[in-house]
């Protein structure tokens, strides 16, 4: 199953305080991959579930002092089980999941860009309305939290075009 898309294109979405796109870049550099670890939604890890490898992703800070889009990266592993589910002293840890069973599932992503400015929420939401485009871009919908969403192809080129 996918999106409905020949290639997917993804948002995905963390706190600058908790993992930043330097601190993804760093570890890229370092590891080559980097574990996207402690997606904790349903709805989100089934968009996880739907990713596939070489498919681009937009990484978005939130909760921070400017929300939005600041670089990129890429999908490198699809179908990895969250380790962090098992450990715990890790605040990721589900006493519900188990290994024989696990119930959340991620990937591993690289680094591939850093935008010289970021894109932010205020002009995001700017450039694509809720009222005409909140169902086809989740990230617009006032109240929106999810921490992973799909990018329509069109959507995804016209953010690159913001750049």
């Amino acid at each position: 199953m996918d999106c409905g898309y020949s290639m997917n294109y993804w948002l995905l979405k963390s706190e600058p305080s908790v993992f930043g796109i330097d601190d993804l870049e760093r570890n890229t550099r370092k590891n080559g991959e980097e574990l996207w670890d402690g997606v904790r939604n349903y709805q989100a890890r089934n968009f996880l579930r739907l990713m596939k490898t070489g498919e681009p992703a937009f990484f978005y800070h939130s909760n921070c002092k400017v929300p939005g889009i600041y670089g990129m990266m890429e999908i490198v592993r699809e179908q990895v089980v969250d380790p962090t589910q098992f450990e715990p002293e890790n605040r990721y840890f589900d006493p519900k999941s188990k290994p024989e069973q696990p119930r959340w599932d991620t990937v591993t992503v690289a680094f591939t860009e850093k935008w010289p400015e970021v894109i932010s929420l205020e002009r995001l939401r700017e450039c694509f309305p809720e009222q005409d485009y909140g169902k086809d871009f989740a990230l617009v919908r006032r109240g929106n939290r999810l921490s992973v969403m799909p990018v329509r192809e069109s959507i995804y080129q016209q953010i690159l075009a913001l750049r």
